[in-house]
This record gives C-alpha cells, structure tokens and sequence, in this order.
C-alpha cells in the first residue's frame, strides 16, 4: 500500500517550481526580443553645456515615411525635455539619425522517423524538412553633434528585430522603447520630477 501513496506537499512544490520557470521562461523569450543597445562617447565633453538642440536637415528628411519619422523625432524631443534641453533655433547641439535595415534568414531542421541501433547504425525510413524564416533587423543611429567645433560627441545605436505586421500603435510603443533604450545611457540623465 505504501507504493501508491502520494506525497501532496512536494507536489506542490513541484508545481511552484514549475510556476517560477514558465515565469523565467516567458522573462527569458522577452529578453531575446528585446532591443540591442551600443553607445560610445567623447569623454572630454562637458554634456551639461549643451541646453538645446536641432535636427539636421537630413534627420529631418530620413527616409523612413513621414509616420516613423515623426515617432522617432517625438520620441528623442521627449528624451531631451526630460533632460531639460529644449529645441532651438539657434541650438548648442545638432541631432542627427540614421537607419539601417538588414535582412537575415535562418534555417530550422526538424528530423522526422527511423531509428539508430547500437554502434551507429540506422534503419527505417526518415525524412528531413527544412524551414526557412526571413527577419529583417532594423538599427538606429542617434548622433548628438557639438555645433560649434562640427564634432559627433555622443552616439547611441539600438538594433531590434522589426514587426513589419505592427499595428501603428505598436509601432509608436516599440519606438518609444527604443529610443529610451538608447537614450538610457546618455551622460545627462533625466530631471527628477
């Protein structure tokens, strides 16, 4: 009798566990979806001087489409207010933006039937199917240029697998988190409130 006996609190152990690593799991797919960031900086440059910005011309005519283009611009005017750095005329710094798009495909094998016996050899029948995805990864490049010496000084760049299917706002949500993402490590932080 004491064969079929079932230890229930150790089951439900096991079901917190596992509770925990469907968490971790699900924690884990978001991360590998999440935006790569990179920045680089001239450390000789004193950020707080800077008290206001522009566009260059060819930000402002990125070749994106107008939506995107202007998602991006609210966004980086969003980062720098919080800043305190307000758009200008006559600015102390220019930003500039580039992006760029790389395709990549990658290849799943999924090995279907037969068997192996001892030492290596094989029997049955087998099949291979071979499935082909195609992404297309989108960078962007964030330039803050020192107007007065014509110099870049800060440059953030974010890379992220692109949801051509997003809804538009999906697209603004993903925008914003990038550009955010990218800003997170600007020497000037944001404002406390």
């Amino acid at each position: 009798m004491s064969i079929f006996y079932i230890n229930f609190t150790s089951y439900k152990k096991r079901t917190c566990t596992m509770k925990n690593l469907s968490f971790l799991f699900i924690v884990a797919l978001a991360a590998c979806s999440s935006i790569q960031v990179s920045y680089d900086y001239d450390k000789t440059t004193d950020f707080n001087k800077y008290k206001s910005y522009a566009y260059t011309a060819d930000a402002l005519n990125l070749g994106v489409g107008d939506l995107n283009r202007d998602r991006m611009l609210a966004a980086i005017d969003a980062e720098m207010a919080a800043r305190g750095i307000t758009k200008s005329d006559n600015p102390d710094a220019l930003i500039d933006l580039i992006v760029k798009a790389k395709e990549r495909t990658e290849a799943t094998a999924t090995n279907t039937g037969g068997y192996y016996g001892r030492y290596g050899y094989a029997g049955g029948f087998g099949t291979t199917q071979i499935n082909y995805n195609t992404y297309v990864d989108g960078t962007l490049f964030i330039n803050v240029i020192d107007k007065t010496v014509e110099k870049i000084v800060w440059q953030g760049r974010g890379t992220k697998t692109i949801d051509e299917n997003a809804s538009p706002e999906k697209k603004e949500s993903n925008i914003k988190y990038a550009v955010k993402s990218i800003f997170y490590n600007y020497p000037v932080k944001p404002l406390k409130k």
